[in-house]
């Protein structure tokens, strides 16, 4: 959380430590998980794809 001095929301402040906690997971998701390449078309395969990663991503969690 750098760079918050100046800020007083908890709101932010609040956001600022999930996305902290959330940007580990993206990191492992593009080097295990093959998040590297979208090969589907369009803002569908966008959001098809990540549905994909986060479902692989959980079958990945419950087998461990």
């Amino acid at each position: 959380m750098s760079h918050t001095r100046g800020i007083a929301s908890p709101t932010i402040r609040r956001e600022l430590r999930r996305r902290n906690a959330i940007e580990p997971v993206i990191g492992h998701l593009k080097s295990d998980g093959l998040l590297e390449r979208n090969h589907l078309k369009g803002a569908k395969g966008d959001a098809i794809n990540a549905i994909l990663c986060a479902a692989g991503h959980n079958l990945r969690l419950l087998l461990a």
